[in-house]
Formats: structure tokens, C-alpha cells, sequence
């Protein structure tokens, strides 16, 4: 059963997509391009998927140190402006009604409202996604963990500037943080909302 869209405690999963609104401008910026483009194209299914699943997708964004910008401006520059990134952006521009966060460095979680908008959402569950696998992925993962979120994370949707950085931050992710590493087009997203909804009617009985 799909879930509803919209609306306080209708959010059990959400899928986060962590800087792939980036120009991909600086130094390294070419060598994630290769895995960030194939990324693009999974995480772009993926997220039409969570989509028909009422699963929202959250933004978590770097301003790159452009403290006087926004989001929307930031997509406009990235589609506009002939940059490396713009393959990604064209694939996973944001809709209207997705939701966005910016972040002053690698976690979603520091000094962002991300915590409050996921106890909006009454959000328990979350497919973190985006770049890099090694860096804002790693430590957005590492604080939702320690916030007590379940954490999937699919490999065909990260990315980082080599594949041995990827694969060892997945390693770690698996092992430390407990994330499931299911590929995006195996992931039952029914089951992962029903599985929550499970837990807390258990938990709610045993409360009673």
C-alpha cells in the first residue's frame, strides 16, 4: 500500500538527497563527475519512485559559502550557467512541493532545521543519498544514527571522487551505522513504511 502525501505524520520514510544541486566547480570537482552522473540517473528513478510511494524528498543542501543566496537560486545557477554539475541538476531538479535544507558543512543535522522537519514529518526511516559517499553522506549518516533514525543508503545512488573512497564509506556506514546497502531498484519501499508502521503499533501496545 502506497502512502498518502503530505501532512504531519504521513512521512514514516523520507529519501534525503544530500549536494546534488552542486556545480561541481572546484578542485576534484571532474573526478566525481563520471560516478556522479550514473548516480543521477538511479537516484532520479529512485526518487520518482519514493514520489508515487508518498515518500517526500528533502534537499540537504551546501550554500558553498554563498551566505547571501538560496536554494532556488542555486538550482537556477546550476541548470543556467554551463557548469559540471549540470547533467546531475537535470536529472534531480527539485519539484514544487519537495522540501530543501541548507547546510553550513558536511551533516544535514548541523545547525539545519533538519531535525525539526523530520519530527514534522514523524519520520523514522531514511534513504540518504547524494555526494560524497565519503563526506556529507558519511557524517549525515553518522548523525542520524545517533539520532536513532534506520538509515538505508543505496550504492548505485552516492558518489564520491574515487571508488575505493566509495566503497570504504559504505564499509563503514554498513558496519558502524547499521545502513542498509539494498541497491535502489531493489528496495521494497512498501515494506520499509508497513515495517515502521509495524514497530510502532507494537510499541504503542505495549504501552497500553
Amino acid at each position: 500500500m502506497a502512502q498518502e502525501s503530505g501532512g504531519v505524520g504521513n512521512a514514516p520514510v523520507a529519501l534525503l538527497l544530500i549536494d546534488v544541486i552542486n556545480d561541481l566547480e572546484w578542485d576534484g570537482g571532474e573526478q566525481i563527475l563520471p560516478q556522479a552522473r550514473e548516480m543521477a540517473e538511479k537516484l532520479s528513478a529512485l526518487k520518482q519512485r519514493c514520489r508515487e510511494h508518498g515518500i517526500p524528498a528533502i534537499y540537504v543542501n551546501d550554500n558553498f559559502g554563498q551566505w547571501q543566496s538560496d536554494f532556488r537560486r542555486l538550482v537556477e545557477h546550476v541548470l543556467q550557467d554551463g557548469v559540471r554539475g549540470e547533467y546531475i541538476a537535470r536529472h534531480l531538479a527539485p519539484a514544487d512541493d519537495d522540501y530543501f535544507v541548507l547546510k553550513p558543512l558536511h551533516s544535514g543535522f548541523y545547525q539545519t532545521t533538519l531535525s525539526t522537519l523530520l519530527d514534522h514529518l514523524e519520520t523514522t526511516t531514511l534513504i540518504i543519498a547524494g555526494m560524497a559517499t565519503d563526506y556529507c553522506v558519511l557524517f549525515t549518516g553518522a548523525d542520524a544514527y545517533m539520532r536513532g533514525f534506520k538509515i538505508h543508503v543505496p550504492p548505485d545512488c552516492c558518489a564520491a571522487n574515487r571508488a575505493g573512497y566509495h566503497e570504504q564509506a559504505l564499509a563503514l556506514m554498513a558496519r558502524v551505522l547499521k545502513a542498509d546497502l539494498t541497491p535502489s531498484d531493489e528496495l521494497d519501499l512498501d515494506s520499509l513504511a508497513e515495517s515502521d508502521r509495524a514497530e510502532r503499533a507494537s510499541v504503542g501496545g505495549e504501552g497500553a
